[in-house]
Order: C-alpha cells, then structure tokens, then sequence
C-alpha cells in the first residue's frame, strides 16, 4: 500500500509563472499493518504535523507500508529509490526491516534513518545509516542502574526469539556482569505467539529476583501478564519498544508496576525544567496532540519528528553541493547530518559522528513506570 500525503505534509506544484523551487523528496517505509502496527502507525501520523518545507525548500513524502516484511521493505526501498527518486529514506519501525531496508541504503549510497535502534552489529558499521532511535545499551543501562538499586542479583531474561531480542540481551548482559548481576535464564518467543507459558515457567524455575523483558509493542505483555498470573512479586522491566498506550490497554492491571527506560516525551510535562530538551519535547507534544487529542502523545511518533529535525538542519549544508535529486545532494545530506552537534530535538541533544550516528547519551532517556494505567516519571 503506498500513502502519498497532501496538506501540510506534502509540497505543492509550483503554480504557473513562478519561479522554480528545489524539492526535498523523503521516502518512507513503516509497518502501517501487521504485527507492528502499534509502533509504527504513530510514527506515520506524525507525518501529517509535520512542517512543509525542509531546510526552508518544499518537501514531498512518499509513505509505504512494509508489515513488518523483510520482503516487502526491500521492495519498498528499491521502488523509492528506483521510481521517486527521493533523496533520503526513513525506516524503519522493526530492527529486521531496517536492517533489509539498509543493504539497498549503502548499495544507491541513500542516507537513511531508522525509527528502531542500531546499536552493534554491521547496521552500526553502515555509513549511510542514522537512527533517532534509543541506542539499546543507553537504555539497558538505566534498568541495570535500577536493579543495581534494589539490590538485585539474580535475573531472567525472555525476549523477542529475532534480532530485536538479541539486540537486546547483547546489550544488558555484559552491563549486569559488570554490575554483579547474573542471568540466570534466557528464554525467547516469537512476535506472534499466542502463548509463552513455558518460557515463563522455565524463566521462573531459576528464581530469578527480577526479570527482563526484551520485546516490543503489545506483544511485550504476555510474558508479563504470564508472570503477574504465576504470583511473581519481583520487579519486572521491560525495554523502550514497550512504551505504548495498548501496552497498557492490552496488559491491563497484570502490569501495574511495569518499569521501562524510554524518551522524555512520554512524560514531557513531568520533565524537571533543569531537562535540556523540556521545551522541544512539550513542543511536541503539543503539536501532536492538537491533531489526534488529548493522551495521544507517543515516545514513536517523536522518533519521526526528531528525524525531520535532522534532515532538517542538513539540508542547507547539502543544498550547497548539489540539488535535491543527484548524487552529490545526497552525499552531501549524509555528510551533514553525520557531522550534527548540540541539536535539541524532542528525545535528545544530538551529537553525531562516524562512530555514532544516533548522537545520544543519557540525558536522552528516563525511567518510568505503569502507575493507575498511565505512564509516569520514575523519581
């Protein structure tokens, strides 16, 4: 399904008789359908609030869905590549799909910006990659610091049985060995199991003190609810892929207590007026929730305002090398935005460099946790 928006969103023909303008053209590939859905349909709404211009010259959007298919991403890619020409990709909304869409990235030299993490492997080796999303060892590292406070010693891990689960224990494990934690189970699931019970029970078996959760959207809640219905009293973490509204809808009272790091915009208002980026973040959320009401605020959607906001402030620096549509253009963006620093955006203050192409630190992330079905700031 392809999504060409118009409005705000979209640039305009030039009426007739005036002068020629440049314009951007940024491709988009997200799970509007499918498994990953709950993440990435707000990470498409974001679009419509968008400004209409980029680096000050029109911008046009072309939206495709991906369904959380590798598949179907590198289709989408080749085809915004190939067909729209566009001068930058972003996608997208899961780790496998971002990782399909990046080989046709690096091969057309296409900067892009993935709204899921990078952190590790060959996606974190890929020049022409960049995410506004949590590096995963940022975030990991806010819960060890808390079970590091509590005094915990022994943990289960079950996550995710892809990349996006791996991705994360790759990340917690090496942070709670040097803390003194020991995991004690790693078990997995599949995005669209219906049941982990034994996953559970095997993870329970090894009385761990706390557990961990590495999975995303509201597949993130059967393990917990499991072990809400199996009495467990210890707490239970979850990753930044879990901060959505249908988590809690879905979980219910069985994942009251839930404690996950994620960015500030959850809880922008919350935010000490000391935080660097409060002002962006309730910018945001203001402009958000004018179009889609009250509560609707979601940590996804900022992933998408925080990439315009880089492509935003590269365009200048590339528009002098090239125009929008060539090679040299192109580059140029990638080359800018690498090169970003100090840029307050609604999830961080970003500083960018060849060995970091996320440019967060820890001033990007809170803890919060489920208090009375909402989302609140951990003190």
């Amino acid at each position: 399904m392809k999504i060409k928006l118009s409005g705000v969103v979209l640039a305009c023909a030039a009426t007739m008789g005036s002068p020629a303008v440049a314009e951007v053209t940024v491709g988009v590939s997200l799970a509007s359908t499918g498994q990953g859905a709950s993440l990435a349909i707000p990470m498409r709404n974001a679009f419509a609030v968008l400004p209409d211009t980029l680096g000050g010259e029109k911008v046009r959007y072309v939206i495709l869905d991906d369904a959380t298919d590798t598949a179907t991403a590198v289709r989408n890619a080749r085809k915004l590549v190939t067909d729209e020409r566009v001068d930058v990709i972003i996608g997208s909304s899961a780790v496998p799909t971002t990782t399909a869409i990046a080989e046709v990235a690096s091969e057309t030299k296409t900067p892009q910006i993935s709204l899921s993490p990078i952190s590790g492997g060959p996606l974190a080796k890929n020049k022409w990659l960049f995410s506004t999303s949590h590096p995963t060892p940022v975030m990991t590292s806010a819960i060890v610091e808390d079970m590091k406070r509590r005094k915990v010693t022994r943990m289960a891990y079950i996550g995710f049985a892809d990349s996006w689960g791996e991705q994360v224990l790759s990340s917690l494990a090496p942070q709670a060995k040097k803390a003194g934690i020991e995991i004690l189970a790693d078990e997995r699931y599949a995005r669209t199991d219906a049941s982990v019970q034994s996953q559970v029970l095997k993870a329970l078996s090894a009385q761990p003190e706390a557990v961990v959760i590495g999975a995303s959207g509201v597949a993130s809640t059967l393990p917990h609810i499991a072990l809400s219905n199996r009495g467990f009293k210890g707490p239970v973490y979850h990753t930044h892929g879990a901060i959505t509204q249908d988590f809690i809808r879905v979980g219910g009272k069985a994942v009251e207590g839930a404690i996950a790091p994620t960015g500030p915009v959850i809880v922008a208002e919350q935010l000490p007026d000391s935080a660097p980026n409060k002002t962006v973040a309730v910018g945001f959320v203001n402009t958000y929730e004018k179009k889609y009401g009250p509560g609707t605020r979601n940590v996804f959607a900022g992933y998408s305002w925080d990439a315009y906001m880089l492509i935003d402030q590269a365009v200048p620096a590339a528009l002098k090398a090239g125009k929008p549509g060539t090679e040299q253009f192109r580059q140029a963006l990638r080359d800018a935005m690498e090169s970003t620093k100090e840029l307050v955006t609604a999830h961080a203050v970003r500083n960018l460099s060849a060995d970091d192409r996320t440019g967060m630190d820890e001033r990007s992330r809170v803890l919060v946790t489920v208090s009375d079905g909402a989302w609140v700031l951990k003190k």
